[in-house]
């Protein structure tokens, strides 16, 4: 595409969308096809896409597709009607999480699951407070973005609201507790319990516990092992209702076995949230819990999302799962994602400024740090590693606090040999 072209689209998005709405690169892409774990741009130009985990099974894969175009051609509306496929899509579902987590609702995005999530736990509780992690963010609506430091501590936020509790951020690296023992898991879990223990005494018990079991745009922070058992039970001894936020980490997202990163650690939360990937770009968002909290959310006011579990939709859910399972995606997480940790930890050794590599699955974090001893964040030089593998035709992306972590997240498809390529981009850009 021309410069002049790219100009001209500049000045259009300025005109029409809203200036708050970001682009990814100094000089943006113009996408306008996508496939596998490829995205092109108008000129044909093939993009190595490491960090659209919405498009969980590939690009337009044929079978989402086709699922999605054969349900349209029949009947799409909403759930006040009697219909299999929301039914068989809820099956589906809850099969893959443990007991008691057995009901679902619909909505259209990770957001609303979110919200959905925050007034079920309100509910069951009875109470407004919530706790969550330092640098989460939970969704892009008001209720959530009051309960994501992510937001209200950084530009344009208006601080902490009096009913929000911020427990700290279970990091092996740069933490308080070091190291990725279950020693450090312990002791972050007694600091969690020092936060639920002073909101009661300040007369603000805690309602919800609303946590990534791997935070994500803090990150992509593993917690150590044993913390995430030990936070639930922590908060549930309050009187806390979980809502594990799996928006990003659900699917098999963390490699086989596991569909959900909390199974990782063994623990089993009251709510279950789900968006992003479970739709392969169409969307979907859900949510499962207990039959107990059901039953308590259904205190005579109705629950409908006009579009959530519409036919289409399920449709679409259940062609995603299909997928994940006839193609074996959990363990080509599992093998590919192990791939790359590997290879990345061979550029660590390396490179001084790769501070840390840390991940499960294709969900994987390497942070840039300007000195391996004061691990200071250099978010300015991981920016630049990022556009350096863009100039390299492999799409990268920053997170974390200092935005200092560059983030992977691809397509569950990416092969070993799309592995492989992302070490040796980061290689070369870290080298020049």
């Amino acid at each position: 595409m021309t410069t002049r072209a790219a100009e001209s689209l500049l000045d259009r998005r300025r005109r029409l969308l809203g200036p708050s709405l970001s682009l990814s690169y100094r000089s943006p892409l113009h996408i306008v096809r996508g496939r596998g774990a490829y995205l092109y741009d108008a000129d044909g130009t093939e993009f190595l896409d490491c960090v659209n985990n919405v498009a969980h099974v590939g690009h337009a894969h044929p079978r989402v597709v086709d699922a999605a175009a054969r349900q349209m051609a029949v009947l799409n509306t909403n759930t006040r009607y009697l219909h299999e496929t929301v039914l068989d899509y809820a099956e589906r579902l809850t099969a893959t999480l443990p007991e008691p987590l057995e009901v679902a609702f619909f909505v259209n995005s990770g957001s609303e699951a979110n919200e959905l999530g925050l007034r079920l736990a309100r509910a069951a509780s009875g109470r407004r407070d919530v706790l969550v992690l330092d640098v989460a963010y939970h969704g892009n609506t008001g209720s959530l973005v009051e309960v994501s430091p992510y937001k209200f501590e950084g530009p344009g936020g208006s601080g902490r609201p009096e009913h929000v509790h911020v427990a700290p951020l279970p990091d092996p690296y740069r933490g308080v507790h070091p190291g990725r023992t279950r020693e450090a898991g312990a002791a972050y879990a007694a600091d969690l319990g020092r936060v639920v223990d002073d909101a009661v005494a300040a007369g603000r018990p805690i309602g919800t516990f609303l946590v990534e079991p791997i935070p994500g745009t803090a990150g992509h922070v593993v917690p150590p092992p044993g913390y995430l058992p030990a936070a639930f039970a922590r908060a549930r001894g309050a009187g806390a209702v979980i809502v594990a936020d799996e928006v990003q980490t659900g699917f098999g997202r963390v490699g086989d076995p596991w569909w959900w990163a909390a199974e990782a650690q063994g623990a089993v939360p009251d709510v279950v949230t789900m968006g992003k990937p479970i739709g392969n770009g169409h969307p979907i968002g859900a949510v499962v819990t207990t039959r107990a909290i059901a039953d308590r959310f259904a205190n005579g006011m109705e629950y409908f999302s006009t579009f959530g579990g519409n036919p289409v939709s399920a449709a679409v859910g259940l062609a995603v799962m299909d997928v994940i399972e006839d193609e074996g995606l959990r363990a080509n997480a599992r093998d590919v994602g192990s791939r790359l940790l590997r290879g990345l930890e061979g550029l660590r050794e390396r490179h001084p400024e790769v501070g840390d590599v840390r991940g499960m699955g294709l969900f994987i974090g390497v942070e840039i740090v300007r000195d391996p001893e004061s691990r200071e964040p250099d978010g300015v030089r991981a920016g630049a590693l990022v556009e350096a593998a863009r100039v390299r035709n492999v799409l990268l992306s920053t997170d974390g606090r200092a935005h200092n972590v560059i983030k992977i997240k691809p397509p569950l498809v990416l092969s070993a040999a799309d592995a492989d390529r992302i070490v040796d981009t980061l290689g070369t850009a870290l080298g020049s």
